[in-house]
């Protein structure tokens, strides 16, 4: 993030001209297009408002830009010559199209991190750079140089990745399938995109999990689907709610993520479990499984997935290297039938003509070696001391004013509040004081809930996040 140089020659006003004046010229701000407002400018550049207006009256004595009582201020769309030129309303073309941007919230908290990377971050769903295989990897890309013809791969993946996913899946998720069944993407966000764009179809009804991950995603709206919620309880959802939904609103599928939820942490129970792949083979319903976090039970035993109990071909399994290893690598992998991977492998190789090849060659080799199982078992325990660490902070600094149900394994931790705060008010409040965490609307749910991701924070940071956040909220409350 740019910002004015203190130690220049140039003042700082000229140095936010110039700044400006070059983004302009190199069309990021088009003619007739409106230029952040002046308060904003100064906290992103760390200046006093005054600077930015100097700034902007010099830009306007250039004709560069031009500002009008209530309208904020716009580049000029006459600074080239006496005949203004037409140039395409890039605003409109922002704000149209099918596909929906991201929720406000989530918006906004991505601005608040870019704009301030010391802000506490109980919101990115990521692990820390310290719970990565970093040096691992590193050492497996020393001795495993990449020799081969770096051109497209299989449409479906590189096969020794593939290969290396048929014995992951086996031996650590219980799931029997061939090479054939899988189809590499970019991760979970990229398996759901090409689920939703290409096996359903505008208007079709779907079930997710309310609170869900899934709500927060707006590829479900920008592809037309009619959405419909099957309450989660720290048990998981009511496998009889399914059969409630189909027969009242025919949904087509099912989305899931059964172990350790986002956002609640829940457990999809072993009755319900078997009741659910039940109703679902009863009703021919397919089910998406999304299943990031089972690696991460705290007590070494990862739940099953529904995929290993599946005896129908009834579910497509979504798996991710993003909550267990590094997101970066931007590998996930999909099992499905035959015929669904490559319907989906033609959509995808439409899209990017599949993905890199050097990413691919690393997760299969770290799968493969004598470091994947150690860096699991470290994981579970450092992801677990953070979880305490949060629960401890949360004790001592809002004890009485949250509700909560502990999760035994993944990454967030589900907060409910009980004095009644508007959701946007706390986010501003809380970034102010230096921490980001998720409302709980984003995910569907009422306003009062609050997802804190531990993975993302360091250890030493989680009792100051905590502490801050309990600042925010005593504030509003008093």
């Amino acid at each position: 993030m740019w910002k004015p140089d203190r130690n220049s020659k140039k003042t700082l006003y000229e140095q936010i001209a110039d700044y400006l004046e070059q983004r302009i010229s190199y069309g990021e701000f088009p003619p007739g297009s409106l230029l952040p407002p002046e308060r904003k400018l100064a906290e992103q550049f760390d200046v006093n408002r005054s600077t930015v207006i100097s700034a902007f009256a010099e830009l306007r004595s250039m004709g560069i830009i031009e500002s009008r009582i209530g309208s904020g201020t716009r580049v000029s769309t006459s600074k080239w010559g006496a005949t203004p030129k037409h140039t395409p309303n890039w605003s409109r073309f922002a704000e149209g199209g099918s596909f929906l941007p991201n929720l406000p919230f989530l918006r906004r908290i991505r601005e608040a991190l870019t704009h301030n990377p010391t802000l506490i971050d109980f919101a990115s769903g990521e692990l820390s750079a310290d719970l990565a295989p970093t040096n691992e990897i590193a050492v497996l890309m020393g001795k495993n140089a990449y020799t081969s013809y770096l051109g497209y791969v299989n449409p479906q993946g590189a096969t020794p990745l593939r290969e290396a996913l048929v014995d992951y899946l086996n031996n650590y998720r219980g799931i029997r399938t061939t090479e054939s069944s899988i189809l590499i993407t970019s991760g979970s966000q990229q398996s759901l995109f090409l689920i939703t764009q290409c096996l359903l179809s505008p208007g079709d009804a779907v079930a997710i999990e309310d609170p869900s991950y899934c709500y927060s995603l707006p590829m479900f709206q920008s592809a037309g689907l009619r959405l419909f919620r099957l309450p989660v309880d720290k048990h998981g959802v009511q496998p009889e709610d399914i059969r409630t939904l189909y027969k009242k609103h025919r949904i087509k599928m099912v989305f899931l993520n059964p172990n350790y939820q986002n956002p609640t942490g829940a457990l999809l129970s072993e009755e319900r479990r078997k009741r659910l792949l039940d109703i679902i083979s009863e009703l021919g319903l397919p089910v998406v499984e999304d299943d990031p976090y089972s690696l991460t039970s705290y007590d070494g035993i990862p739940p099953l997935s529904l995929k290993s109990m599946d005896t129908t071909g009834s579910v497509l399994y979504i798996g991710s290297f993003s909550k267990i290893a590094a997101s970066g690598l931007r590998i996930g992998w999909m099992v499905a039938p035959r015929s669904i991977v490559e319907r989906l492998a033609d959509a995808r190789q439409q899209m990017d003509f599949g993905l890199s090849i050097i990413p691919q060659q690393v997760a299969g080799q770290f799968l493969q070696s004598d470091y994947f199982g150690p860096h699991l078992e470290r994981l579970r325990i450092q992801l677990q001391f953070k979880r305490d660490l949060l629960i401890e902070s949360l004790e001592k600094e809002l004890s009485g004013l949250i509700e909560y149900v502990v999760p035994a394994g993944g990454i967030h931790f589900w907060c409910k509040l009980i004095p009644s705060i508007p959701d946007g008010i706390l986010l501003e409040e809380s970034i102010k004081k230096g921490i980001v965490m998720v409302p709980g609307s984003v995910y569907g749910s009422d306003s009062g809930y609050v997802r804190f991701t531990f993975a993302r924070a360091k250890s030493e940071e989680i009792a100051l996040g905590i502490s801050r956040f309990a600042e925010a909220l005593r504030g509003l409350i008093e």
